[in-house]
Order: C-alpha cells, then structure tokens, then sequence
C-alpha cells in the first residue's frame, strides 16, 4: 500500500512563490517518474512538470523557466519550486509517483491534491 502526502500549498500573490513537497509512504521496492499535475476549476487535469529517477526533467511550456522539480530518492519525496507565479497558476496542484511495490506490482499513485491561490 502506498501513500503520498503533499504540502506546501497557499494563498501567494502574483510574483511570489510556493514550494509544494510530497512524500511516498509504504511498501516501496522503487519509485520511477514522479511529477506534478495541476487541474483548475472546470478544466482537465494537466501535466506540469516530471522527474525521472535518473533525475531527467520535463515541463510543460506554460511553467518552463518558472517552476523547477527535484527529488530526494533517500526521502522518497518530490519538490515543487514555483517562482514568478500567475494568477493562472491557481489550481489544485497533485503529486504522482509510479511506484515499484516489494513484490514487484506497479502503481500509479497519486496524492489528495493542495490548493495553490495566486492572487493578482
């Protein structure tokens, strides 16, 4: 059983920045990509940024520059740095991991979601 817990979500104004923390808890072998996802009032679910185990990164183009990912695999825990933040970064931001159990079963995992409010 896997678990992961987020924090760090807030209320920021436009320009300021928020740092978002998740943490991966239970029966772990391994933890491959990790990464964070966004999804605003009435609008879908969307990629904001992965990291490999390797520590490989991706963003997607509205965040490139912005927001930096990082992980501490000896924390089994993925960051979130967001800088010079919009008000269309407001959204529940989701941390995902793709979990090797002990026993050898992957899982996509996925946290509660944290509320990040950009105020203009």
């Amino acid at each position: 059983q896997v678990q992961l817990v987020e924090s760090g979500g807030g209320l920021v104004q436009a320009g300021g920045s928020l740092r978002l923390s998740c943490a991966a808890s239970g029966s772990i072998f391994s933890i491959n990509d990790m990464g964070w996802y966004r999804q605003a009032p009435g609008k879908q679910r969307e990629l904001v940024a992965t990291i490999t185990s390797g520590g490989s990164t991706t963003y997607a183009d509205s965040v490139r520059g912005r927001f930096t990912i990082s992980r501490d695999n000896a924390k089994k825990s993925v960051y979130l740095q967001m800088n010079s933040l919009k008000p269309e970064d407001t959204a529940v931001y989701y941390c995902h991991a793709l979990v090797v159990t002990s026993l050898g079963p992957v899982f996509n995992s996925w946290g509660q979601g944290t509320q990040v409010t950009v105020s203009s």
